[in-house]
């Protein structure tokens, strides 16, 4: 086959073509940090990295339904904390009025304070986080207890909610983040405060004051069994926080293996494609015959 100069010609631009196309391709890698700049670059491992970086998107979506867990269980802990508290002063305060030397008067200020740490567990029950109540289950938006606390009697029930809030902190893992508010603040826990109170003011109790102990013991320990249920929650939500976190880095250290160009690599690259481009040009100014414009010179 005679080759022409037109052949030869054809020939040279289309491989000086293609090789300042691989030297522009390197020349983007360098700048943009990135070794896949659009789909045609490398479609496989362009759609590998929308799976990364969709993976990566839910990993970060799980850190913030961490942050509110996290939120919620610290609160819930601090507030029965506080109720353990009281709880344990009114304790005090029942074996001080059972004493025989205590007077009318002394029993009457006694009441007042019992009176006022009540109201304090109502309040603690009407925790809030973020305008949601963290006491009455899965109804967040009403207050768990409402109206005259002291004129109840325990015939009619505080209805709080018992259902349990739950945050998904992985795929398809819930993990609860309330506690049981009704038991921590029974129906019986503010009828017996409130027969407490009233027998304090009257001075007399059918059974003595010390029938009270057992019954102030029985709603501690409610209180530190939800206390203990929260802290246990607390404990794996820090396990799965390190998983999740862990999970993150492993998914973005894949994420950028996948896109991240090898800066060393690439600069290499584009120098052997930029020398194959110098030289390519000097080949084609040897081998294209000169032309009669040439000589006129």
């Amino acid at each position: 086959m005679r080759v022409t100069q037109s052949m030869l010609a054809n020939n040279f631009l289309n491989n000086l073509n293609t090789s300042y196309s691989k030297l522009a391709k390197y020349q983007e890698q360098l700048s943009s940090g990135k070794k896949i700049n659009k789909l045609s670059d490398d479609p496989l491992s362009a759609m590998k990295g929308i799976s990364y970086r969709r993976t990566v998107a839910q990993v970060k979506q799980y850190e913030d339904n961490f942050a509110e867990a996290s939120t919620w269980i610290e609160s819930t802990n601090d507030a029965l904390d506080e109720a353990n508290q009281v709880l344990q002063r009114i304790r005090e305060l029942t074996v001080e009025g059972a004493t025989d030397t205590k007077t009318p008067t002394d029993r009457q200020s006694i009441a007042d304070e019992v009176e006022q740490l009540r109201d304090q567990l109502v309040n603690i029950a009407n925790t809030k986080v973020k305008d949601k109540y963290i006491f009455n289950g899965t109804r967040t938006t009403e207050k768990p207890i409402s109206g005259d606390i002291s004129t109840f009697d325990g015939s009619t029930s505080l209805g709080m909610n018992t259902n349990p809030v739950k945050i998904e902190l992985s795929k398809g893992i819930y993990l609860q983040v309330n506690a049981n508010g009704a038991n921590a603040f029974s129906d019986d826990l503010f009828k017996d405060l409130n027969h407490l109170i009233s027998d304090l003011k009257s001075g007399t109790s059918a059974n003595g004051f010390d029938s009270y102990l057992g019954k102030i013991d029985g709603h501690i320990d409610n209180v530190l069994s939800e206390l203990s249920e929260a802290g246990a929650r607390s404990n794996r939500l820090d396990l799965m926080k390190d998983r999740v976190t862990q999970q993150e880095t492993t998914a973005t250290k894949i994420m950028a293996g996948n896109e991240d160009v090898d800066i060393d690599k690439a600069y290499t690259d584009f120098s052997v494609a930029s020398g194959a481009y110098i030289a390519a040009l000097k080949v084609g100014a040897q081998v294209i015959q000169p032309t009669l414009l040439d000589f006129l010179k």
